[in-house]
C-alpha cells in the first residue's frame, strides 16, 4: 500500500514538470519560426561647421525649401518742389514681385512742371533681379526715357545692368550702367542713409549723380559728369507705411551738360524746398 501511494505521488509530481517543459519547447519552436524585425541603420545626422543643425537637436521637422512669392511697392518720393526756377511735382517709385532669390523689379521716376508750358520727363525700368551676396542684388533689364513739352517729344531706350544693396554702415547704394539704343554709354549712382533721430523721426540725406561717355545734345547731355544732386529730407512715420516729410534739394549741372543748359537758357544750379510723403505696402 505504501509503495502504491508513493508511486502515485511521484507521477503527480512529474506531470506538471513535463507539461511546463513541453510548453517551453513549443514556445521556443514558435519563436524560432518568427522573423525578427528588420532594423535599418539610422541616417547620418546633418551637421554644419558650427555643429548639428537646430531642427535635429530639437526634434523638429526638417525645413522645407518653399517657393513663396511676395509683392512690395514703395513710393519713395511723392513731393511738391518749389524753388528758384519753377514749381514741380516729382514722383520716384519702385517695387518688386518674387521670392528670396529672384525677383521682377520695376522703377518709375519723373517730374511735371506746374507753371508755364506743360513740360515734364519720365523714366521706367523693368529689371530681372537676383540675390548674389548678402544684402546685394544684381539687376539687368531695360529702361525707357521720355520727355514732353515745348517742341517734339523725345524718347530713347537703354539696356541696364546694375546692383542694389546695403553697404557697410547701412548706406543704401544703387550703381547702374546704361547702354542706349544708339550705343551711348552712361552711368548713375544713387545713395541714401536713414538716420533715426527717434523711432519715428528719420533724417535722410541723399546723393544722385550721372555721367556719360558720349555727348547727346538733343537730351542736353555732355561728356563726363552731367550733374550732382544732394537732398536732405526729414520724415515722420505716422505709421511705418506712411510718412510725410519736408526737405531741401540742391542740384548742379556740370561740364558739357552745363554748357548745353546755358545755351538753352536753362539754369545750371537750382535749390528747391520739398514737401511730400513716403508710402509703402
Amino acid at each position: 500500500m505504501k509503495r502504491t501511494l508513493f508511486l502515485f505521488a511521484a507521477i503527480a509530481t512529474l506531470i506538471p514538470l513535463a507539461s511546463a517543459q513541453g510548453t517551453g519547447h513549443a514556445q521556443h519552436g514558435n519563436m524560432s519560426g518568427m522573423e525578427m524585425p528588420h532594423t535599418s541603420t539610422p541616417p547620418p545626422v546633418p551637421s554644419t561647421d558650427a555643429g548639428t543643425l537646430p531642427h535635429v537637436l530639437n526634434g523638429w521637422e526638417a525645413p522645407i525649401k518653399d517657393q513663396m512669392k511676395f509683392n512690395y511697392v514703395l513710393i519713395d518720393r511723392l513731393e511738391f518742389a518749389t524753388g528758384s526756377d519753377t514749381d514741380t511735382l516729382q514722383l520716384d517709385a519702385q517695387g518688386w514681385y518674387g521670392g528670396d532669390i529672384t525677383k521682377f523689379w520695376w522703377r518709375a521716376e519723373g517730374g511735371q512742371d506746374l507753371q508755364g508750358p506743360t513740360v515734364g520727363e519720365g523714366e521706367v525700368q523693368a529689371l530681372y533681379s537676383r540675390l548674389v551676396a548678402r544684402f546685394w542684388d544684381f539687376q539687368a533689364g531695360v529702361r525707357y526715357d521720355t520727355t514732353w513739352g515745348s517742341g517734339a517729344s523725345r524718347d530713347r531706350a537703354f539696356a541696364v545692368v546694375g546692383l542694389t544693396g546695403l553697404a557697410p554702415y547701412w548706406f543704401e547704394i544703387e550703381p547702374s550702367l546704361y547702354v542706349s539704343q544708339d550705343g551711348d554709354i552712361s552711368a548713375r549712382l544713387s545713395a541714401t542713409y536713414d538716420a533715426l533721430l527717434t523711432q519715428r523721426l528719420i533724417l535722410q540725406p541723399r546723393l544722385d549723380t550721372n555721367l556719360a561717355l558720349q555727348k547727346v545734345s538733343r537730351f542736353g547731355i555732355g561728356t563726363g559728369f552731367n550733374d550732382i544732386e544732394l537732398g536732405l529730407r526729414l520724415r515722420y512715420e505716422i505709421r511705418r507705411e506712411f510718412a510725410p516729410y519736408i526737405g531741401v534739394t540742391w542740384r548742379r549741372t556740370l561740364g558739357g551738360s552745363a554748357a548745353l543748359a546755358r545755351s538753352a537758357g536753362d539754369p545750371v544750379e537750382v535749390t528747391r524746398f520739398v514737401l511730400g510723403a513716403r508710402l509703402w505696402w
